[in-house]
């Protein structure tokens, strides 16, 4: 009987629960039918990100609203293309109305620089640094005072430094804009010849190009050792001096990976695959046909196109194939990957006539031997051999250089 009463009292409760939980359900939807909350900035599957996508949320937020509707009037490749860290300098929505006659996109752009640059990185600036914006040939000037207190960009000094900064994208306040910038605002000698007479220049750079390269060389060093290149990246710095001298450069990489794999060979011959004052993008490397010559930062050391690209068979330099191209980019530099590092070939690179398929000259070819070639019994020099008849391997490892 009691077990009787015991299962009555639980029916009860359970039927009670359940009608509850029905009026619950009736009353207010399912949490998990729900729409997902909005993205706070908008994601196409077909956009490819970069941090300019991320710009026009983070004016708005900000109040710079003026500047964030020009972005979408931004059609530049230059502006769009950018990937790496990227400052604005942003004057408020008052001042641009106050110009009549600015164009508000070209402002945007004479705006931005490529770089990270925070209140304390621009307080550490030589007085008059230029740096390139991005309308190329136009740059802002840096100048400070107060004991580097204040800064001025343009002439315009920034009132709200450090408005947003998350490593990628730097905003600054300023109080007024910077107009609409010269065609010689990057070269100091044309700006100072109306105060001195031109002094000749000893560096065979002017300072903008400088500046810019300096930068692009440390956003390529920071993008590396977050993708996998930190050996790379440190080797780079060694040779930060040298490199910084550049115009541009192509660099051909092996991974951290790679390198503890058995390509301990790359570290001592990172300069022997950086082709100096050359940038050469995938679409670039396909163009290159065989037995073209690449110049390196070993002194007397050659690259070799062996095998040529853009068709099926996959592009080889030194006789070792490309991994992924285009793994980092930015204006001064292109980095590509390999499997292994490139050997040094036994044999000089000679006269186009000279050298084989293969690209390389035979070792028992007249050229090489530098002597006059054997009668046979047809009265006829014999051929040299073909490539593929050498005993020999076509390469060897030598490291005459270091990094």
């Amino acid at each position: 009987m009691a077990n009787l009463l015991q299962l009555t009292v639980l029916t009860f409760f359970f039927i009670s629960t359940a009608s509850a939980i029905d009026e619950t359900s009736a009353s207010s939807p399912v949490s998990s039918s729900l729409p997902p909350p909005p993205s706070p900035f908008p994601r196409d599957k077909d956009h490819h990100f970069s941090p300019t996508s991320l710009v026009s949320p983070i004016l708005i937020n900000l109040g710079f609203h003026d500047l964030a509707m020009a972005i979408h009037s931004v059609t530049d490749s230059t502006f769009t293309a950018w990937s790496g860290p990227t400052t604005i300098f942003a004057p408020t929505d008052a001042s641009i109305r106050s110009c009549m006659s600015c164009s508000v996109p070209r402002l945007l752009k004479e705006h931005i620089v490529a770089g990270a640059f925070s209140f304390h990185y621009l307080r550490t600036l030589a007085f008059g640094t230029k740096i390139e914006t991005m309308v190329p040939g136009r740059c802002v000037t840096v100048t400070s005072a107060g004991n580097n207190s204040r800064i001025f960009i343009g002439g315009v000094e920034i009132t709200h430094p450090d408005l947003f900064n998350n490593g990628l994208i730097v905003v600054h306040g300023l109080d007024g804009f910077v107009t609409h910038l010269s065609p010689y605002s990057c070269n100091i000698e044309r700006m100072t010849s109306l105060l001195l007479p031109p002094q000749p220049s000893e560096r065979p750079q002017s300072i903008s190009s400088f500046s810019i390269t300096r930068l692009m060389l440390r956003d390529a060093m920071l993008r590396l050792r977050i993708s996998g290149y930190s050996i790379l990246s440190l080797a780079l710095g060694v040779k930060y001096a040298e490199l910084v001298a550049l115009q541009n450069m192509t660099v051909f990489a092996l991974d951290d990976a790679s390198i503890f794999s058995g390509g301990h060979e790359y570290i001592h011959n990172v300069r022997f695959h950086i082709v100096p004052n050359r940038m050469l993008m995938a679409a670039d490397l396909a163009k290159l046909p065989v037995a073209t010559v690449l110049p390196t930062l070993s002194q007397g050391q050659k690259l070799m196109v062996t095998t040529a690209g853009g068709g099926p068979t996959p592009m080889m330099i030194n006789y070792v194939r490309i991994k992924a191209t285009d793994v980092i980019d930015n204006l001064r530099v292109v980095i590509h990957a390999l499997y292994l590092p490139f050997p040094h070939l036994h044999r000089e690179v000679t006269a186009a006539e000279n050298i084989g398929r293969s690209g390389f000259v035979a070792s028992g070819s007249q050229a090489m031997r530098n002597e006059p070639c054997t009668k046979t019994d047809g009265n006829d020099c014999a051929a040299a051999p073909a490539p593929a008849a050498v005993i020999r391997p076509p390469f060897e490892m030598e490291h005459k250089d270091g990094l």
